[in-house]
């Protein structure tokens, strides 16, 4: 599995995939061929049993992303062009596999919206997070409103989203936007052990863990518990679970072989 764009990079860490976004230059504004190529990544991933979790990150120290390239904006056809092109917060949210940013610089714009589709979000002490379309005169469309109003509450959102003023990162880790805030130096690694731990675990069950996640935030409760104990059913049906029981009984670590 390669990246067939030069500015989105793809490297393979044993079980986990590191994409990167490769536009330093433009801190790491997202062009439709980007987008596509996002796109067909997450697809390859999903398909790869051989990877069990991704990081997300950005090329160079100023920037994750910085949203999408507003200079290609103005060559959609017609608004309506706009609003059904492909999206590459859709893809990342299309993955199965949990995904964790690591948040290197700036995420602005379509930036937050990508840190918001991961699951987990680690964040270096320089980054910053805003959503400044609306200085622009437009709105995100990439799930920012629901996604940020998840994590951080509805009146926190909308200062972010009424003023278009950035955060820090203390203060994204104070309003729980992120889990960590690392040094610099060691967000990547830091992603990484994150990742690596994850992908050590029973991958279905790490995917139905996630599926599970998302239910729980999109559905009333009483289907949330139902949809649980569907998902619980499916893993404990496994292979895997077989293992994991087993090698506790017989007190040594399971191998996992998704199954």
């Amino acid at each position: 599995m390669e990246s067939t764009v030069e500015e989105i990079g793809l490297t393979l860490h044993d079980r986990v995939a590191l994409i990167t976004l490769n536009r330093p230059e433009k801190l790491n504004a997202v062009t439709a061929a980007m987008s596509a190529e996002l796109t067909r990544l997450a697809d390859r991933c999903n398909a790869d049993d051989a990877v069990r979790a991704v990081v997300l990150t950005g090329a160079g120290e100023r920037a994750f992303c910085a949203g999408s390239d507003i200079g290609e904006l103005d060559a959609y056809a017609t608004p309506w062009d706009f609003r059904n092109r492909s999206d590459y917060c859709d893809s990342l949210r299309r993955l199965r596999k949990p995904v964790i940013a690591a948040v290197n610089g700036l995420a602005l714009g379509g930036g937050l919206e990508t840190a918001l589709a991961c699951d987990i979000r680690i964040a270096s002490a320089t980054a910053r997070f805003g959503a400044p379309e609306i200085k622009l005169g437009w709105i995100g469309g990439g799930g920012v409103a629901a996604r940020l109003r998840a994590a951080i509450g509805a009146s926190n959102a909308a200062l972010m989203l009424l003023t278009g003023d950035p955060i820090d990162a203390a203060t994204a880790e104070r309003r729980l936007l992120v889990s960590e805030v690392t040094e610099p130096s060691a967000l990547l690694d830091r992603a990484l052990g994150i990742a690596a731990t994850i992908a050590a675990r029973a991958p279905i069950a790490a995917e139905t863990a996630k599926a599970n996640l998302h239910a729980a935030a999109s559905v009333p409760l009483d289907q949330a518990l139902e949809r649980e104990r569907d998902l619980q059913a499916v893993c404990f049906a496994t292979e895997d679970a077989a293992e994991g029981r087993a090698a506790f009984l017989a007190k040594r670590s399971p191998v996992f072989r998704r199954r």
